[in-house]
């Protein structure tokens, strides 16, 4: 099995739906930008919020067992995936590449 990198790459914040619907968080997100956790294919790395690894989890198994070219042509390097996270407020997006 191969581990699989995991890269923040993006975080959009709709500060007009938090306001309108969200009750206050201390921690809602605390990615960075370019902040790296690498996957050994079934384990969550620490530090990576729940709700990302469950956006994220099976494209990084299918990753880590050798799989690739997700979704027929999709991504220009055909060992990644580009997956966000599923908070409506502060969508993160993580690049996840196999690592050789």
């Amino acid at each position: 099995m191969k581990n699989v990198k995991i890269t923040v790459m993006k975080q959009t914040i709709y500060q007009d739906l938090i306001d309108k619907y969200e009750n206050p968080l201390l921690h809602a997100c605390d990615m960075e930008i370019g902040q790296v956790f690498v996957a050994n294919g079934w384990q969550k790395p620490e530090g990576l919020c729940d709700s990302a690894w469950e956006s994220m989890s099976a494209f990084v198994m299918t990753l880590a067992h050798g799989g690739e070219d997700i979704y027929e042509g999709w991504m220009k390097n055909k060992k990644s995936a580009m997956i966000s996270c599923n908070d409506g407020f502060r969508p993160v997006s993580f690049l996840i590449e196999t690592l050789e």
